[in-house]
């Protein structure tokens, strides 16, 4: 299936303005939702041995691990150090997963990314409803 640029050119405008208008946390949830889809990528040209497409997702997600633990803020060590701890070993999974192709390494990780996003999904509160001043909703029974 082929895509206009247009269409990507504007996928592209979305997701610059949803990075540039989030907040670290959701930053945070971003990422790791790209490693998973990554990872996720991998695994399924894996099974269809796909080389070139594999190695592309694993380094993808290579990529946004090295950018997560670049992301971890020093002053917080107690929770950075095991942070940064997991990251590497998830890297090294990563690595071994490309370099052997098989399939448990992989599917190990997108497990702890999945594990890690539903934490920080906890972090972001819910957003209260925002109401007008005055504005009461119309009910629709009689």
């Amino acid at each position: 299936m082929a895509y206009s640029n247009t269409a990507y050119s504007n996928q592209g405008k979305y997701l610059e303005t949803e990075v540039f208008s989030a907040d670290p946390v959701k930053l945070v949830c971003m990422l790791y939702r790209g490693a998973i889809e990554a990872t996720g990528a991998a695994r399924r040209y894996l099974k269809d041995r796909q080389i070139r497409e594999r190695s592309r997702e694993i380094m993808r997600a290579l990529e946004i691990l090295r950018e997560l633990t670049r992301s971890l803020d020093p002053q917080y060590e107690e929770i950075g150090r095991p942070l940064r701890d997991l990251y590497a070993y998830m890297r090294t999974r990563l690595l071994e997963a490309n370099a052997r192709q098989i399939d448990p390494p992989l599917a190990e990780v997108e497990r702890l990314l999945s594990t890690l996003l539903e934490g920080w999904k906890t972090v972001v509160p819910a957003a209260p409803p925002v109401a007008a001043d005055g504005y009461e909703p119309m009910s629709c029974t009689y």
